[in-house]
């Protein structure tokens, strides 16, 4: 079934004939280059540029390999764009096979860019590019297009987009997205054991395989043992300094700070996990060390521990997080400090998020059966002090209401489902 990521596709419409190279980014396999050459190009044809006006390259494919020289390339796309009086988009994917092993390793530049940078003076082309994020990276694309660089970031399939090709009930799709996640390659699949030899071979064969080439990691164990202790601490506090007491207490093995830091670093870069800063929310300013660390997909954090520490609490932590960045919101782990009975206290918020002019705080709660707990979970927020929005997402199947506090309490699959849902 067609999943039409119309999120993606509307931030691309959105930046057409900007004057920027429009990147896309994101998790290998979450669906980047099906958004361009499938939906965006279907969009094109429907809107009514000519097929032949849109010059698409997968230069992964063999017969393109020639293309994979900047002159071919380069002598390529300026040949098909024929006619100065039309427009042409040109697609392009995997264009990091258009960079040697030389320009890499940063021993020259890479010509690719120089292409595609000239190719911008053409004022009848728009240019779209892919790449592989372990070798292509956003940090590195950003610099090399000296500000000519746009990016547009793809996420694994939200659970909107999820349900929009579930053949289940709405209860049902959120257990199977708990614990499979969203990557588009499992739609379709139908046993258990196929969708985990598919999450199991995506973190095998293509993230860790290509992590340890692209940053000539040799330790295959340390990183092992490092994403196996993320996995198993998602939503929990934690640093370099505190993974590396754990190798020398638990393994007796002596791993530095310094060393953890690169291997979380390369996770970071290959958009496997995101790491979410600690925020005073009062002295507004971060705190620093420690982090939140949330794998961009629930499905490859689960099958990293073998499905084991299945805490419900934690993992739609994980989605909710996962929605918000989706939803191009920034997103920090609030602190707010208060007294209470002469006591100083220091409370979590589990989300600030900030887009803009605009500011949600958000609490995760999977069960809130009580007043007890309710007040467990609101005393961070009412603490803040301010009028922006304080929502607590629950598990259960609960309608919005807001509470004499001016807390909304709502459902995580309404939350989920409603593109606009944290504003009901």
């Amino acid at each position: 079934m067609l999943i039409q990521r119309e999120r993606y596709l509307q931030k691309i419409i959105d930046r057409q004939w900007n004057g920027m190279i429009k990147v896309i980014t994101g998790l290998r396999r979450c669906g980047k280059s099906f958004l361009l050459f499938e939906i965006y190009r279907e969009y094109l044809i429907q809107t009514g540029v000519k097929p032949e006006n849109i010059i698409c390259l997968a230069l992964d494919d063999d017969e393109n390999e020639q293309y994979r020289d900047t002159h071919a390339l380069s002598a390529y796309l300026r040949n098909a764009i024929r006619d100065e009086k039309e427009q042409y988009y040109i697609l392009l994917d995997e264009v990091q096979y258009a960079i040697s092993e030389e320009e890499w390793k940063g021993k020259k530049e890479a010509r690719l860019y120089s292409v595609l940078n000239g190719l911008l003076r053409k004022r009848n082309a728009d240019i779209y590019i892919t790449g592989s994020n372990s070798r292509f990276l956003s940090s590195d694309i950003l610099t090399e297009f000296r500000g000519r660089g746009d990016e547009i970031r793809v996420h694994p399939l939200s659970f909107s987009e999820f349900m929009s090709a579930y053949q289940g009930t709405e209860r049902e799709g959120f257990g199977e997205y708990m614990r499979y996640g969203g990557m588009p390659g499992m739609i379709g699949m139908k046993t258990e054991g196929q969708k985990t030899a598919y999450l199991e071979r995506l973190y095998q064969e293509v993230y860790m395989k290509d992590i340890m080439e692209r940053y000539g990691f040799y330790d295959t164990q340390v990183m092992e043992d490092v994403v196996n202790i993320l996995a198993s601490a998602t939503g929990s506090l934690t640093n370099p300094n505190r993974l590396a007491s754990v190798f020398a207490s638990v393994q007796h093995r002596n791993v530095s700070d310094k060393t953890i830091r690169a291997y979380i670093d390369a996770l970071k870069d290959s958009f496997l996990i995101e790491e979410a800063q600690r925020y005073d929310i009062k002295g507004n300013e971060y705190i620093g060390s420690p982090y939140k660390y949330y794998f961009a997909d629930v499905g490859l954090r689960n099958v990293k521990i073998n499905f084991r520490q299945q805490d419900p609490g934690h993992i739609m932590e994980s989605m909710i997080y996962n929605e918000l960045r989706a939803r191009d919101l920034n997103v920090d782990v609030g602190v707010v400090r208060f007294s209470e009975k002469g006591k100083k206290i220091s409370g979590e918020v589990d989300f600030v998020c900030n887009q803009g002019s605009r500011r949600y705080y958000i609490q995760s709660a999977y069960t809130m059966p009580d007043a007890e707990k309710r007040t467990q979970e609101e005393r961070p927020l009412i603490q803040i002090g301010d009028s922006f929005r304080k929502i607590i997402l629950v598990g259960d199947d609960t309608l919005p209401w807001c509470d004499i506090k001016g807390v909304m309490i709502m459902s995580v699959r309404q939350f989920l489902l409603n593109p606009d849902s944290l504003n009901l």
